[in-house]
């Protein structure tokens, strides 16, 4: 026979923490504080299970529910001397939701319930104190009435303020017990006129009314939201907390108030929270009255005059004190209290861990393992590995007001502000003169580069979350929103719409990375700090860790950070991303363009220096850690002349007629190019591409070698192979290019040749593929596309839905479709290393800095992941807490 109902109080409870599926988080530790013996009201809870019958009976209840609530009222009686429904000796609750998870704020609460026009005259009596019982009324019959009944708050608080203003009082407390008597005779005729019903006056009617609002509240707009927000299952329910009432506002030897047992925003080993004197708990968050700090010293910091708890109520402050050590020893985290002060009797009302930053949970997870109250593998078990992101970019100020004006996707985390421009060159001329801009484009090309790179932020109104500028604003560590759809760009008159409004050049507006926001004007910002405590728990994650984590980089800027993020190699290095550059742009296009071999030489041999200087660069930088360098694989018409005006632009630079310039462009455009000619068979088409950028690789590795003394020996990737046969054909290419260049400068050229798996012939084939290649490196945006036929730029428009509807779990080119492309990527693995047993595997698609896709290639063995450099903290942690066991949940 299923049990419906726990009972707690009195120093015992039939419930424990451990049972928090059941009894929720609220009646699961109100049941473990009251086995600790520390003073809680009694009451009972009403499990979960009762939630999902509500819910799956058509919101009835088992038929032996109030059985048990009855026997529950009557043992709750007997431990306070009072009896639910006893007019004369009134037992008054308060009914109170209480998930699983905490969700703080979304959910309802009715207090002061039993009170009626009887038994508001007995609570008077007994409290000898009329003007308190009449408050409490009030306040029952307010909040019932939003909760229960459906009349919002401001309702009643409109009344109250008419009937303030009327007599020229100011506060709440300032009514008396007769002020209190009339506003209830107006309350009541609200709900009449608002419901066309008398308000209820039997204390069972108004019980069983909360209990159902209270279940009901699971399913309210903001409750739905929240639990979207934060990956909440609907199925977990909620639990009912029916609790005795105790009233912190009885006098002044009565309070209520909250706290942490440590500073929520910094960490720091602190009492930190708020109390008043004489009030019930939702004053102190209403802002009715400016709260008090709890500790003196809280209060010398503050500034105030009004006493502190640690000194208005000393033994009361010394008793509480003991009680928050006691509980954070118990639950070995910080704990977010709520409690009430009764006539100078401490009671504790709550405990649950408390929300913290990022900045926070570090540090508590720090000092926590030096305290010896926790592991360094649970310390590093509890710190999310997205959240760091807090710590690596600029965040905007929650408290900063917000004009939203479009969302899109959060596309590269952090916050920024500028002035709208929407072309690259107007964006380097500005940033040039000292202004801050964001770059505002339909979707971004490689010819943008040059004003990415200068602008705060970007934004887009197509693409996603691999699309070409989200990829580059990543690896820069730049802001950007990308496909917000109901913008609409106007190149020609210099604006960008949303519905009615319109931005021009020159407006200021700030992107939100994170959130996915686009906010009119300039919002106050957060700067980030890297503490000490970080540094602490990255050494502890890395001693954990099994897999190496690399970043995908190919400037100084982006390996210089890599490093100092404690990268340990480049996993990816694009060396098309190379030529981005105005100055290097040109000879790219001559190559691009050139009709013959000798052409294409020839602007090759001017790409030559330029690539073999970036590559000493990069294996300086590095130091001898692995430098994997991909083969040149330019979808070829993002270097080519989108429009006659580009045109006549690029045929200036390169001193050809552009009508000959506009005939070659469209011989050489796609119509899918991401499917056409890139990738190996660049190489194999045009030997001599391969072989220059070979000849680049090996030169620089010797020059690198002999000026730093320390070995090099990069990792050359063909990509987008298909069959062995292609690997055979490049690598033959390679093989003869480092002869010669070891003949030439008279050393041994230590090097290995591997392939970028992208496609789901490769991982079929990986067995015969690994006979030529030395090590795997899966491209999985490009693999995700070719697995789904799923475009990266178009999926945008539907993407949303497939994850709402829940075909996925989550958008594929942020976390790997573990049933469909992580299968790819296990065949793959697992035939390669049947032909190579010591194959090296890594993946440096997006998936790299994905904590979900790092936890599965950890399931796989892989040997690395690579990012984005500033992934690469959030990497490193995911990647030790895999190893630990960790399960990460997919999330969009």
């Amino acid at each position: 026979m299923a049990k419906w109902v726990y009972t707690f109080g009195g120093g015992r409870a039939e419930g424990a923490s451990r049972l928090g599926d059941l009894l929720g988080g609220k009646g699961a530790n109100l049941a473990e504080m009251a086995n600790l013996g520390l003073p809680v009201p009694p009451g009972f809870t009403i499990t979960t299970e009762v939630c999902t019958y509500f819910y799956a009976n058509r919101r009835t209840y088992p038929s032996d529910l109030a059985v048990e609530v009855e026997a529950a009222l009557a043992s709750v009686g007997a431990l306070t001397g009072h009896a639910f429904g006893d007019e004369s000796n009134p037992l008054l609750v308060s009914v109170r939701s209480g998930a699983k998870a905490s969700m703080p704020g979304m959910m309802d609460t009715v207090l002061n319930l039993g009170l009626n026009d009887i038994s508001v005259e007995a609570l008077a009596r007994l409290a000898g104190d009329e003007r308190f019982a009449y408050d409490s009324y009030r306040r029952f019959i307010q909040m019932y009435s939003d909760v229960v009944l459906g009349i919002e708050h401001h309702e009643f608080e409109a009344l109250l303020e008419y009937y303030k203003d009327a007599r020229s009082l100011t506060l709440d407390t300032d009514l008396s017990a007769e002020d209190w008597k009339r506003l209830i005779i107006g309350y009541k005729a609200k709900v009449v006129e608002l419901s066309g019903k008398e308000f209820p006056q039997a204390p069972q009617e108004q019980l069983w009314g909360a209990i159902g609002a209270v279940f009901g509240s699971w399913m309210n707009p903001r409750a739905i939201t929240y639990r979207a927000l934060h990956a909440i299952p609907e199925s977990w329910g909620t639990a009912v907390t029916v609790q005795a009432m105790v009233f912190g506002n009885l006098g002044d030897t009565s309070a209520t108030g909250v706290a942490f047992t440590r500073n929520p925003s910094t960490g720091t080993k602190e009492l930190y929270g708020e109390f008043l004197i004489n009030a019930q708990g939702e004053d102190v968050v209403a802002g009715i009255r400016t709260p008090q700090s709890i500790t003196e010293a809280a209060r010398i910091a503050a500034g105030s005059t009004k006493p502190s708890m640690e000194t208005a109520l000393p033994h009361v402050f010394a008793e509480f004190v003991r009680a928050t050590e006691k509980l954070e020893r118990h639950y070995r985290d910080m704990q977010d209290l709520e409690f009430t002060v009764e006539r100078g009797k401490l009671w504790m009302l709550q405990t649950r861990t408390g929300k913290r930053t990022t900045k926070a949970a570090i540090k508590i997870a720090v000092d926590m393992t030096n305290e010896g109250l926790i592991g360094k593998d649970e310390a590093i078990l509890r710190i999310d590995p997205a959240s760091l992101e807090q710590l690596l970019h600029p965040t905007l100020d929650p408290d900063a007001p917000r004009d939203v004006i479009a969302t899109g996707l959060p596309a590269s985390p952090g916050a920024a502000t500028g002035e709208i421009v929407l072309g690259a060159d107007e964006a380097v001329q500005l940033a040039g003169a000292g202004r801050k801009v964001v770059l505002v484009r339909v979707e971004t090309s490689p010819e943008d580069i040059h004003g990415m790179h200068a602008a705060e932020a970007i934004l887009t109104s197509r693409g996603g979350m691999t699309s070409h500028a989200a990829v580059v604003a990543r690896g820069m560590g730049k802001p950007c929103v990308a496909g917000a759809g109901a913008i609409r760009i106007d190149y020609a008159s210099g604006t960008m719409t949303v519905a009615d409004r319109t931005f021009a050049k020159g407006d200021v507006v700030t992107i939100d990375g994170t959130a996915g926001q686009v906010i009119h004007g300039a919002v106050a910002m957060l700067t980030p700090e890297l503490s000490g405590e970080f540094a602490t728990l990255m050494s502890w994650a890395d001693e954990v860790r099994r897999m190496q984590v690399r970043a995908n980089a190919e400037t100084e800027q982006d390996a210089r950070m890599a490093r100092s993020f404690g990268a340990e190699g480049i996993g990816l290095c694009r060396t098309e991303h190379m030529f981005f550059e105005a100055d290097r742009i040109v000879r790219m296009r001559e190559m691009i363009l050139a009709r013959d071999e000798a052409g294409r030489r020839a602007a090759l041999a001017e790409l030559l220096p330029i690539q073999r200087g970036d590559f000493i660069e990069l294996f300086e930088i590095m130091a001898g850690l692995p430098v994997t360098i991909r083969l040149l694989d330019p979808p070829l018409h993002e270097f080519l002349p989108h429009d006659r005006a580009e045109a006549e632009d690029v045929a200036k630079a390169l001193g050809v007629e552009v009508e000959a310039l506009l005939r070659r462009t469209a011989e050489l455009r796609e119509f899918n190019p991401m499917l056409g000619f890139r990738g190996c068979r660049l190489a194999i088409a045009y030997p001599e591409i391969a072989e220059m950028q070979a000849r680049a690789i090996f030169e620089a590795a010797a020059a690198a070698e002999k000026r730093s003394g320390t070995a090099v020996e990069p990792e050359i990737m063909v990509p987008l192979v298909l069959a062995k046969a292609e690997l055979d054909l490049v690598k033959d290419r390679i093989d003869a290019m480092a002869k010669a260049v070891a003949a030439e400068t008279g050393g041994r050229i230590a090097y290995t040749v591997g392939t970028m798996v992208e496609t789901p012939r490769a991982c079929l084939r990986a067995g015969e593929i690994a006979e030529t290649a030395e090590f795997f490196s899966f491209g999985t945006n490009d693999l995700t596309q070719t697995c789904l036929a799923i475009s990266r730029d178009d999926a945008g428009s539907f993407l949303g839905r497939y994850v709402g509807a829940g075909i996925f779990s989550a958008d594929p080119f942020v976390t790997l479709d573990k049933e469909g492309v992580g299968e790819l990527v296990e065949i793959g693995t697992s035939r390669g290393r049947a032909t190579r047993p010591a194959l090296k595997v890594g993946i440096c698609g997006e998936h790299g800095g994905d904590p979900a896709s790092i936890a599965f290639c950890e399931k796989l063995g892989l040997t690395y992941v690579s990012c984005s450099p500033f992934r690469v903290p959030i990497a490193r942690l995911a990647a030790a807490q895999a190893a630990l066991g960790k399960e990460l949940a997919s999330t969009a």
